[in-house]
């Protein structure tokens, strides 16, 4: 018997209505259960596991995808206090660095991004941006740099000779952190440990869909995802770091 690909998963595609372009989802995470474990599990991205240290995905910085987002989240950072921000003092002389290769990311403090409040600091270990939108109820996605808010989501997209766009709406792999990636003791989408949220990834995380996507395509797919949920035959493929652990 020919079994299943051990990464397998399932994609669903459709077009827009108006523009040259066709959406491509992935529908094996979408409708998992993942769930962000930042503090209650999460091995962090080091070479070897460092739960203690509370750093999840922020060892490294944030990139930016430009300037603009660059921006954003400079002026964002102008409006954080020293209740919010460990490293505020620090944070002065810039949040912000040039790579040599060209790339725009965040500083980082005491081998962390600048913007990671650490374990020992009083309001507890966590971004202080998102601790900028808890404290004012603002949505932390016009706060927080591209790539913060939208892992593990990632969106690409392919233009083809006569000018058709394809966006594709997938879970963030290990690959996609290029080279480094390679380096990594542990990461959440491979992990069982983190399919373990009371929705799925279409649900909660409705808002960064909603962001990358827009409200009228969201509907789309929520819709095709609901009325699919709801016929009585098939079978779902579960996600492989489910399968895996089963």
């Amino acid at each position: 018997m020919t079994r299943i690909p051990s990464d397998a998963h399932e994609w669903i595609s459709f077009d827009d209505d108006k523009l040259e372009q066709t959406w491509v989802f992935d529908v094996t995470f979408l409708e998992s259960p993942w769930t962000c474990i930042f503090g209650r599990g999460c091995q962090g991205v080091l070479t070897g596991p460092a739960e203690e240290l509370v750093q999840g995905c922020c060892s490294y910085g944030a990139h930016f995808v430009d300037e603009k987002d660059q921006r954003r989240v400079e002026k964002a950072a102008l409006r954080l206090t020293d209740d919010q921000w460990q490293f505020r003092a620090k944070g002065k002389n810039g949040t912000t660095r040039v790579k040599k290769n060209g790339e725009i990311v965040t500083r980082l403090v005491q081998d962390a991004c600048i913007f990671l409040n650490r374990p020992d600091f009083h309001r507890g270990p966590g971004c202080a941006l998102h601790v900028l939108s808890m404290d004012t109820g603002e949505s932390y996605i016009p706060l927080k740099p591209e790539v913060c808010w939208q892992l593990p989501l990632r969106r690409d997209e392919e233009v083809d000779d006569r000018g058709h766009v394809t966006t594709t709406i997938r879970q963030w792999d290990r690959q996609h952190w290029g080279e480094g990636g390679d380096d990594f003791h542990w990461w959440c989408t491979e992990s069982s440990d983190a399919f373990v949220g009371d929705t799925r990834v279409v649900d909660s995380m409705k808002d960064e869909l909603i962001a990358m996507i827009g409200q009228k395509t969201y509907d789309r797919l929520y819709a095709y995802l609901d009325s699919r949920r709801a016929q009585p035959t098939g079978t779902r493929l579960p996600h492989p770091a489910l399968r895996r652990k089963n």
